[in-house]
């Protein structure tokens, strides 16, 4: 028995198992490159996230002036009136 097509089959058998382990090593890469894009856009998500909230809270502290400064003007213009009312005038 001739031993190159013994020596052919192991080849061809060899080469077969390094492209279905470089396919497997292939399919690694792409489904770890596909985890690190999610793992971006979710950061991305994070921080905007993050950013939103930030943003809220100073718009939330900004209302609460604005708030605390028309209870301040309502209560003048009530003094105002108040003090400066025709009815208040004619009972001093």
């Amino acid at each position: 028995v001739s031993d190159s097509p013994v020596k052919n089959s192991q080849e061809a058998y060899m080469m077969e198992m390094r492209a279905s382990r470089l396919v497997q090593a292939a399919d690694s890469l792409l489904k770890l490159v596909s985890e690190l894009k999610q793992i971006a856009i979710f950061s991305g998500f994070a921080s905007l996230n993050d950013y939103v909230e930030q943003r809220i809270e100073e718009f939330d502290q900004e209302a609460e002036k604005t708030n605390r400064l028309l209870a301040r003007i309502a209560v003048d213009e009530l003094e105002s009136h108040h003090y400066s009312s025709a009815q208040r005038l004619t009972l001093i």
